[in-house]
């Protein structure tokens, strides 16, 4: 549903008013959902079936580097260096074995 049939079928346009979110379109949500899903970590493949999308370049849109994936990717990084250095280990298949 778009355009003017979705605003008179669900009444956006005046919910939005109430909340006092003028300007709100339901598009945004969608939006909103995909960067939060793409912050949390979601890859690529998974964001394109979240969106529906055959084509990576929509899904690449929401994976933009922010200083909160940084930050995130140097903590695990700090991590793996501070379980290397406890103890050997083996690793398989991307799994960690002592």
């Amino acid at each position: 549903m778009a355009g003017p049939n979705f605003n008179q079928r669900t009444r956006w346009t005046e919910a939005v008013t109430k909340l006092g979110l003028e300007g709100l379109h339901f598009h945004d949500l969608r939006h909103a959902g995909n960067v939060w899903a793409s912050k949390a970590g979601m890859s690529t493949r998974d964001l394109m079936a979240r969106m529906g999308h055959d084509d990576m370049r929509a899904a690449l849109i929401y994976q933009r580097a922010t200083s909160e994936a940084d930050q995130h990717i140097a903590d695990r990084l700090s991590k793996l260096v501070e379980d290397h250095r406890r103890g050997p280990r083996v690793m398989l298949l991307g799994c960690c074995w002592r």
